[in-house]
């Protein structure tokens, strides 16, 4: 029957790609808290725009935030105006950019080959594991890699026109994308597109790639669109805005800012176990043989882009592991190509590949039914579990129904079918069967297991946040850094009133207008030097106390 053959879908790939897109980012947003810090820190600047009415200057507390510009929160804020200050409002950008970037790896892939190598790219990116959950998040990185990965295609293409006009018209498009970028995420944006484009003239052995014309155009664009941003806030606060913002780039480059300090290798190591399944079929793409004919000058640029954002962010001494989040596109165009290359000959996926899929594939599944076994059979785990803290987050009644197990049996089953077909050289059956046990397990993991796993480790300190929204009351956490109290707790803005240690002093040991409930974790000891505290509760690990008012008013 034509209704089984790939062919007959061909016409609908994109409206395939869009429907699968929206199912699989869009539902259960909200599901789950946002998880500190960074998906409560963007949020609450987001929050903190709506309740200034200040959009040109990012902050966090009601304080400069050098770290980001505004575009992203422009996005948040946006969404929280139409649909509330909560968790759907502050993921639904990133989903909606999830499936424009699936759009534009298709119809990029159809451009350049054909509708199944688009598909193909579109579909490998989507049942990833990281990119999975990125576009279901509210960070930035989604949005950044975007502009980054549409302006080096434009760059691309301003370099292969035969037409003049043409290539001027996608060197200003390049720049305009990557003014996006900038206006995202800050200089990075520039600095990963001309070291990208650097090495690619370098190993050129120093031909022309663009013109002068083409390259002064890129600038123009760059300096129209990153203007939106920089301009206001340099005509209505002077350039000390900018000393501040560059000098804390230069901190995260030089300086494992917030302790994040990890090995060298950290990001090869998250970018191969994080983007399962695409990571492995990306490994033999990296061979000229084993890459879809024709398509040379991408296949190049993707991996000049991918060892530019791994040798870079391994320099950087602050390693998180959304930084080589940029590698896991120019990843998935290898990843396709050897798909395709194979599905083109008949050939085989290579042993070692399968290899590696079966094995790493198996130690999912393994994580995923033992993270429910150690929650549901707790007792048997906890003389392991020696920091007080974890102990008691852990050791919390929520209630697993022993169904979670599921998940993991399912997730292997599809990877068992995936070899299967492998094997028998049917490349992209086995691949669509696996990808939809995939979307399905991890649309059900992320609304079934992590919501539980989520109140083990923040959820009941957020719920009692939540429970004293509107009260008379302040805030203030000690021994630790979050940003859920500001989020949750919807902290109003008090422009007279000090911040950081000095509010934390005043807040524990000063006169104050209103009570203080204080939030420390069972391992700290500075709330028992205080006099005039109460104890009220503990949630998890974490001890809640209450100072009362007594300004004598």
């Amino acid at each position: 029957m034509k209704l089984f053959q790939f062919k007959y879908w061909e016409p609908y790939y994109g409206i395939i790609i869009l429907i699968l897109g929206a199912i699989c980012y869009i539902p259960f947003l909200g599901s789950v808290h946002l998880f500190d810090w960074d998906e409560i820190n963007f949020a609450e600047s987001s929050r903190e725009m709506l309740v200034t009415g200040d959009y040109f200057r990012v902050m966090i507390e009601y304080q400069p935030f050098w770290e980001k510009p505004p575009f992203f929160f422009w996005l948040q804020a946006l969404s929280m105006k139409t649909f509330g200050v909560n968790e759907f409002a502050a993921r639904l950008p990133n989903a909606i950019m999830g499936i424009f970037t699936l759009l534009t790896l298709y119809y990029t892939g159809k451009r350049i080959k054909n509708g199944l190598f688009g598909f193909i790219w579109a579909f490998i990116y989507l049942i990833s594991f990281l990119p999975f959950f990125y576009f279901k998040s509210g960070i930035i990185d989604p949005v950044f890699n975007y502009f980054i990965f549409t302006t080096l295609l434009f760059l691309i293409r301003a370099y292969q026109s035969s037409k003049p006009s043409h290539a001027l018209l996608f060197a200003l498009a390049a720049g305009l994308l990557n003014g996006m970028a900038v206006l995202t995420k800050g200089p990075v944006g520039l600095l990963l597109i001309l070291l990208t484009y650097f090495f690619a003239w370098s190993l050129s052995k120093f031909k022309r790639i663009l013109s002068f014309k083409q390259i002064l155009l890129f600038f123009l664009g760059a300096i129209i669109t990153s203007s939106f941003w920089y301009l206001p806030e340099l005509l209505n606060n002077g350039p000390s805005f900018f000393k501040e913002f560059i000098l804390y780039q230069v901190e995260l480059f030089t300086k494992p800012v917030a302790g994040h300090k990890q090995p060298f290798f950290y990001h090869f190591l998250v970018v191969l176990i994080g983007c399962f399944p695409l990571s492995i079929f990306a490994i033999p793409g990296f061979i000229k043989r084993n890459s879809a004919e024709g398509l040379d000058v991408y296949r190049r640029w993707t991996i000049i882009l991918v060892a530019v954002v791994m040798i870079l962010f391994t320099i950087v001494q602050t390693k998180i592991v959304h930084y080589s989040s940029m590698a896991y596109l120019p990843l998935s165009f290898l990843a396709a190509g050897y798909i395709y290359h194979s599905i083109q000959y008949a050939k085989s996926i290579s042993k070692w590949v399968m290899i590696m899929l079966a094995a790493l594939g198996s130690v999912f599944s393994v994580i995923m039914i033992f993270i429910p076994y150690f929650f549901i059979h707790k007792s048997q785990f906890m003389q392991y579990v020696k920091d007080p803290f974890a102990k008691a987050a852990i050791e919390q009644n929520i209630h697993w129904t022993g169904t979670e197990y599921l998940f993991g049996g399912l997730f292997l089953l599809g990877l068992i079918v995936l070899i299967i077909y492998l094997v028998r050289k049917k490349t992209l059956q086995g691949i669509i069967i696996y990808g939809f046990f995939t979307m399905i397990v991890l649309t059900c993991y992320l609304q079934q297991v992590i919501p539980k796993i989520e109140k083990h480790s923040q959820g009941r300190i957020i719920e009692f946040y939540q429970s004293i929204q509107g009260e008379e009351v302040y805030v203030v956490p000690v021994g630790f850094k979050t940003y859920a109290h500001l989020f949750y707790f919807q902290h109003p803005n008090y422009p007279n009133q000090p911040h950081g240690i000095e509010r934390r002093d005043w807040l524990t040991k000063g006169i104050i207008d209103k009570p203080v409930y204080i939030v420390v974790k069972n391992t700290e000891k500075y709330v028992k030097e205080l006099p005039d505290v109460s104890f009220v509760k503990q949630v998890g690990g974490y001890m809640i106390y209450r100072r009362e008012r007594n300004d004598g008013l």
